[in-house]
């Protein structure tokens, strides 16, 4: 178990903005960053992170909390695993204790396939630079291929030996279970006979955006004809190919930089681009490119760039998958390199300036690139030329920005050489049409067909008083401010209640601490239960609420409640209302009423809980005790009244 000092030294180094800068484009705004949340598919920003309370929230998925919670939604880390994340990060050294067996055996089955994964990792690269088979047959095909050593080890690639059982015999022995080889794909087991996937190939690990092993890809090295180039790790519970991006370990803080991705084909396209300085690049590793990676993608950047090989015919082709880009609102530009050249071969032969000058003068725009091959191809076939415009249109229409599309018709118009109405026409065809399809799939999403079914929930009046009271707090706990004060007192000639005020200055948590212990209120929530205690020991040993430290010390889910409630009110500042005029009140400068009013609403809400009890006995007790009843009813009515007269309002 990793001890305490290291876990509070963690949590005291780690800057949350950091952390998820790593995964997610964050932009200012105010004190506070706001950026697409990475737990859902959007295109306008709900997700927001608060420096100054290290903590998050993310308005799309209702998730929230402090940089473990984070890391443990995002990685789906342990927590665990997760400090030792941050602890790697910020190059702080792990004071371990020992573990009891009951401990070890707790390890779930996916962080076994990650230790797994790990071992492997480390094995392949000491085959690589400790033998001399890895020696003479990777590390000399590396070197071939122009890596340098630093960069083989930034990518950490590695050697599996020519031998059929050596990965599988030496992660036996280091006491892995052969299940857990088996799951990851490491090992392929038939009947009595287990042997190496990956035997004799070079080794490029799979990393997830946080840098954890997932899978490998092999390359076989020798004429083989029975065996495939390339193969990779099967699907697995930790590895799923059509959500990973080769590459994107490595350049995401470079793609969020730059503000623009390369999206290349093959692994030795980006070890060989990010040697030569352009580290912004990421591959599909030759499979067609999905909504899932293209998200990951715009996590970090709304633009990107699509290399191409120079070869003329694979390009059509390759043209069809980029409709997918379009549909997610990104800006798409396209390059193809000269004829025989590679990403590989190209930067392996051009320094880094000439790299990027290629790039730059030889990237266009998708729309427009795609018109004029089409345009080329159809030469003088009318026929050819007819789906040509109609293929473009279907493009333009994958494009969620109407005014986006506007400008693309009006371009492709002229470059088509076709009146703009007809291609106006044509996009609203394609358009409705479309339009018709979500509303019949909408019936088979599961979180539409879920929603449909769960009874409507009605928020509880006690819920919500709890909660204002814990916002309260949390945010003004500390502050000095003069209240009104209500002292209830009976008239001496009518003998009704009557109500008079004077004014006291007092904490706000003192204020509400005391009004509580007045009304005897007990939480019945069971995180504002756990929180209240919490909050008021904080403040009354600190003085002043200091945010970070108090969410570090909180469970996740504690810390994600605290995180929904100091960031509720930022949403408004996600989406610019003061922009469009409307403006949410300021109630920290109105504090002592929003406190007063806060504390008269419970004890509303209390009588009227009072009242439905006292009801529900008149129903079974006999005429004198009744009458009680009812006149204990009619002083809890008076009171109410007097209470209700204070928050202006009438019963």
């Amino acid at each position: 178990m990793i001890h305490k000092s290291t876990i509070d030294a963690v949590f005291e180094t780690s800057r949350l903005e950091e952390v998820i800068g790593d995964f997610v484009q964050l932009k200012k705004s105010g004190s506070n960053f706001k950026g697409l949340s990475p737990f859902t598919d959007e295109r306008s920003p709900s997700f927001m992170v608060s420096p100054v309370k290290q903590i998050w929230k993310d308005f799309s998925s209702g998730k929230g909390g402090n940089v473990i919670a984070f890391l443990m939604e995002h990685e789906h880390f342990s927590y665990p695993e997760a400090i030792r994340y941050l602890a790697k990060k910020y190059n702080i050294e792990i004071e371990e204790t020992e573990q009891n067996d009951e401990q070890k055996a707790a390890a779930s089955a996916r962080e076994s396939m990650y230790l797994v994964s790990s071992f492997a990792l480390s094995f392949f690269q000491d085959s690589l630079f400790e033998t001399t088979q890895g020696k003479a047959i990777g590390l000399s095909y590396y070197k071939e291929r122009g890596f340098t050593e630093e960069t083989i080890r930034d990518f950490q690639l590695g050697y599996s030996p020519n031998e059929w059982t050596a990965f599988t015999d030496a992660a036996l022995k280091a006491g892995y279970q052969l299940d857990f080889l088996e799951k990851t794909g490491l090992t392929i087991v038939k009947e009595d006979k287990k042997f190496d996937r990956f035997k004799g190939r070079v080794m490029f690990p799979i990393h997830s955006m946080s840098g954890r092993v997932l899978g490998f890809g092999g390359r076989i090295l020798t004429q083989d004809k029975k065996a495939a180039k390339y193969m990779n790790s099967p699907e697995s519970e930790i590895y799923n190919k059509s959500k990973v991006l080769y590459g994107l370990y490595q350049g995401k803080q470079s793609i969020a930089k730059e503000d623009n991705c390369f999206l290349v084909e093959g692994y030795t396209d980006v070890i060989q681009m990010h040697q030569r300085g352009v580290k912004n690049v990421v591959s599909s590793s030759g499979t067609a490119l999905t909504p899932d990676q293209i998200r990951l993608v715009r996590r970090l950047t709304p633009n990107i760039t699509v290399l191409f090989d120079g070869d003329a015919a694979g390009l059509r082709a390759s043209l069809r998958g980029i409709d997918l880009i379009l549909e997610a609102g990104m800006n798409v530009r396209v390059c193809s390199f000269p004829e025989g050249e590679d990403p590989d071969s190209f930067a392996r032969t051009h320094s880094k300036e000439e790299v990027e000058v290629f790039l730059s003068e030889n990237a266009k725009d998708f729309i427009q690139f795609k018109a004029a091959l089409l345009v080329n191809e159809a030469a003088q076939d009318p026929i050819k030329k007819a789906e040509t415009i109609r293929e473009m249109v279907q493009s333009i229409a994958k494009i969620p920005d109407r005014i986006k599309q506007e400008v693309y018709v009006r371009s492709c118009a002229a470059q088509m050489d076709i009146s703009e109405e007809v291609l106006f026409a044509t996009l609203a065809q394609v358009s409705q049409k479309n339009a018709t399809k979500p509303a019949q799939q909408k019936v088979a999403q599961p979180m539409q067909v879920v929603a449909a079914e769960q009874p409507v929930s009605h928020v509880s009046t006690r819920f919500e008083l709890e909660k204002n009271i814990i916002k309260i707090l949390l945010l003004y706990g500390h502050k000095e401010v003069e209240f009104e004060e209500p002292i209830l007192q009976t008239d001496e000639k009518s003998g009704d209640l009557k109500m008079i005020s004077s004014k006291v200055k007092s904490r706000v948590f003192e204020k509400i601490y005391l009004d509580l212990q007045q009304d005897e209120i007990d939480f019945t929530t069971n995180s504002f239960k756990l929180l209240y205690p919490k909050i008021l020991n904080a403040l009354s040993e600190q003085g002043e609420m200091q945010m970070d430290s108090f969410v570090s010390s909180l469970s996740p889910e504690l810390a994600t409640e605290v995180s929904d409630l100091l960031l509720q009110d930022e949403q408004y500042t996600l989406h610019d209302w003061e922009r469009k005029n409307i403006f949410v009140s300021d109630k920290s400068k109105s504090l002592p009423r929003w406190v007063h009013e806060i504390i008269l609403r419970f004890r509303c809400q209390l009588i009227d809980e009072k009242v439905s009890t006292l009801q529900a006995q008149t129903e079974n007790n006999h005429e004198a005790h009744h009458k009680d009843l009812l006149e204990e009813i009619v002083q809890y009515h008076q009171l109410k009244t007097l209470l209700s007269g204070r928050l202006n309002r009438v019963v």
